[in-house]
């Protein structure tokens, strides 16, 4: 069982390594999925908005455009260097009402009932109890308020995510990872009884199929290496790196792939008064 601290750990190991490329064309699934969360929340004017595992922006930038300059968005993310991507984007924006901090959703030192919505896009599964961590972000949201959790559906990456775990085993086994945090939430039955564990007991929860679009097979290198996969990249020699590389990238232009399967599923909260 990995610890909390283990946790922590790896994923800003991970994502501040994965920052070069996080904001790639590439990996345009984080835009496209952080604004259809938003879109679902129905934010308005003068709320104030939790971001939580924001990394570069990809909910909270629209976030903070949709509460307008009365209202208020705290992101926090892990990954430091993330945020200075968000920080850029939001000046680049124009935006006076967002602010970044580096911080763990499970130790944020904010008073309870303290935002009209909570949000956390494909983060909650990096936490070991996510239902602990579910039951944190509840008890920020006050009362009316909203809690907005996204995360992977079934397949997620596929076929190039077996493809690439598959390599890893051939070659250094010792990396290999057969299960994925967010297994246990891919359909509305576990990310449904993983709420009611953290106490939520009604949510409107919408699974949406998206196939992520390749423009070639060297799509996916530039998308491994900007996603949390960085972690087990950045472990392998760079020989290794480079035998996965070309092996994966073979495999996917043999079956001629041009694109990823990148659906997810948005779940909502609204917190009774």
């Amino acid at each position: 069982m990995v610890t909390p601290d283990e946790a922590k750990h790896r994923a800003a190991t991970a994502y501040n390594a994965a920052a070069d490329l996080f904001d790639a064309p590439e990996l345009g699934f984080w835009d496209y999925h952080g604004r259809r969360t938003i879109d679902r929340l129905g934010l308005r004017p003068g709320a104030r908005v939790l971001d939580l595992c924001s990394g570069s922006g990809a909910s909270a930038l629209p976030a903070a455009e949709r509460v307008g300059p009365d209202g208020f968005v705290l992101g926090i993310d892990l990954a430091e260097r993330l945020l200075t991507l968000a920080r850029a984007k939001s000046a680049k924006r124009g935006l006076t009402n967002i602010e970044f901090r580096t911080g763990d959703m499970l130790d944020l030192g904010l008073p309870a009932a303290s935002f009209d919505a909570v949000v956390c896009v494909f983060g909650i599964f990096f936490v070991p109890d996510m239902a602990q961590a579910v039951r944190e972000l509840w008890r920020l949201v006050r009362p009316g308020g909203k809690l907005a959790i996204t995360t992977w559906g079934r397949d997620f990456f596929e076929p190039a995510d077996s493809l690439f775990w598959d390599t890893v085993r051939s070659v250094r086994p010792d990396l290999y990872k057969g299960f994925n945090p967010w297994d246990r939430i891919d359909d509305s039955i576990g990310l449904r009884a993983m709420l009611a564990e953290g106490g939520i007991r009604e949510a409107e929860i919408h699974a949406e199929n998206y196939s992520h679009p390749l423009k070639s097979p060297d799509d996916w290198w530039t998308i491994a290496r900007g996603c949390g996969y960085r972690g087990t990249i950045d472990l392998l020699s760079l020989e290794e790196q480079a035998l996965i590389r070309e092996s994966n990238l073979g495999l996917l232009r043999e079956g001629k792939v041009s694109g990823i399967e990148a659906s997810a599923l948005y779940a909502i909260a609204v917190k009774q008064c």
